[in-house]
């Protein structure tokens, strides 16, 4: 799974990649400080199935600590986006071909309205026309994409086939494709489209193969909140995370210096330092406090990006359904983010292609009872395949 962080330069997601990686990047106040995109792995939480089969677990795929399950996400940092981007502007060009392979995307802007949709410094600026910008140039970003290939595509009998190959490296699916021309009110038979079709379509292709959620970033400013229920308001609560990725990093920042105990996604932490200087030690009460009142929300975001924007759940195989264990003994040593909706096939498929080619039936090891191949997986479901592939 990759999630990519998009925004224009000075919102802060150089910040926020480094608070949810504690990778190393440049983080800086002027366009540009991200050319190459930065990469790194951050971490979506979900207790841990063990504490209530009241086994201890060995994790394997992903970490387990304290009774919450880390699994890891890949996230591309990518350079600021500017108007015009799709004619090149900018990092334009090398911005959205960097894109194409993500799955989701988290739209960063400046809650506190001080950046203007350009990143320029302002005072009073609405975030809302910082998405707007984002959302325009990626629908014709792709839209150029297909009108490059329109006079190809129409002469091909069947439109989504065309539409796929073109698209190929954009990371969707033919059924993608032919939700979005449905959505869009568009025939995909013979398609010869115009210009305002095909970015209707590219909209619809957008937001259903490529969800977004907008980090309203910088909630720590002064002068937020109206700002951030302007941004509830127009595209919705759920989709909207209130963050502060410069805090999020101080706090991890001085976890690992020890001075602090904190844990991403906490509401507090616990004091370490007991001989911090004044200076610190007043940074600290100020982000203790505003854990309190507000939180980072930086774990919220990549948690929601994770399991409500790409609707996943996670499923634990394993090999013995009466010790929750693999082959070697080790319990509960995998969880998989798999797609709600997916079956017990789906599953197989995803441990081995033999083992779903030759799946005779799966168990729940909760109930020990046998499930047929059609059964539609739950959240935390702890799973045995049995197949005759060996």
């Amino acid at each position: 799974m990759l999630i990519g962080i998009i925004g224009a330069p000075n919102k802060g997601k150089s910040t926020l990649f480094s608070a949810l990686t504690m990778n190393d990047v440049a983080i800086a106040d002027y366009p540009f400080t991200t050319i190459k995109p930065n990469l790194g792995v951050a971490y979506a939480t979900r207790p841990c199935v063990h504490i209530e089969l009241g086994v201890a677990c060995n994790a394997r795929n992903s970490l387990c600590v304290n009774g919450t399950r880390f699994f890891p996400i890949n996230i591309m940092d990518v350079a600021g986006l500017v108007e015009g981007a799709h004619e090149g502007c900018g990092m334009g060009n090398q911005f959205l071909n960097d894109l194409s392979s993500a799955e989701s995307l988290i739209i960063v802007v400046d809650a506190s309205g001080k950046t203007d949709p350009s990143g320029n410094k302002s005072s009073g600026s609405n975030p809302v026309d910082d998405v707007r910008m984002v959302q325009s140039e990626l629908i014709r970003w792709l839209s150029g994409v297909i009108g490059k290939h329109m006079n190809t595509i129409s002469k091909r009998d069947d439109g989504v086939e065309a539409l796929h190959e073109v698209l190929a490296g954009f990371k969707v699916t033919e059924s993608d494709i032919e939700r979005a021309a449905s959505s869009a009110y568009l025939s995909t038979s013979r398609i010869s489209w115009s210009e305002e079709s095909i970015e209707k379509f590219s909209a619809a292709l957008l937001q259903s193969a490529k969800p977004s959620l907008i980090a309203a970033n910088k909630s720590d400013a002064q002068g937020t909140d109206a700002n951030i229920a302007a941004l509830q308001k127009e595209f919705g609560a759920d989709r909207v995370v209130p963050c502060s990725g410069a805090v999020e990093l101080a706090l991890r920042k001085a976890a690992k210096l020890k001075l602090i105990d904190y844990a991403p996604g906490a509401r507090s932490f616990a004091w370490l330092d007991k001989d911090a200087s004044k200076e610190r030690e007043e940074a600290l009460k100020y982000m203790q406090a505003f854990l309190k009142s507000k939180g980072t929300n930086v774990q919220e975001l990549i948690n929601k990006a994770a399991f409500d924007l790409l609707d996943n759940i996670v499923v634990y195989p394993v090999e013995d359904e009466n010790k929750y264990t693999d082959h070697f003994g080790n319990v509960l040593p995998d969880g998989l983010l798999i797609r709600r909706g997916s079956t017990a096939l789906d599953l197989a498929a995803r441990i081995h292609t033999e083992i779903a080619k030759r799946m005779l039936y799966a168990v729940d090891a909760r109930r020990k009872t046998r499930l047929g191949k059609d059964y539609v997986l739950k959240e935390s479901d702890v799973i045995r395949i049995v197949s005759a592939a060996k």
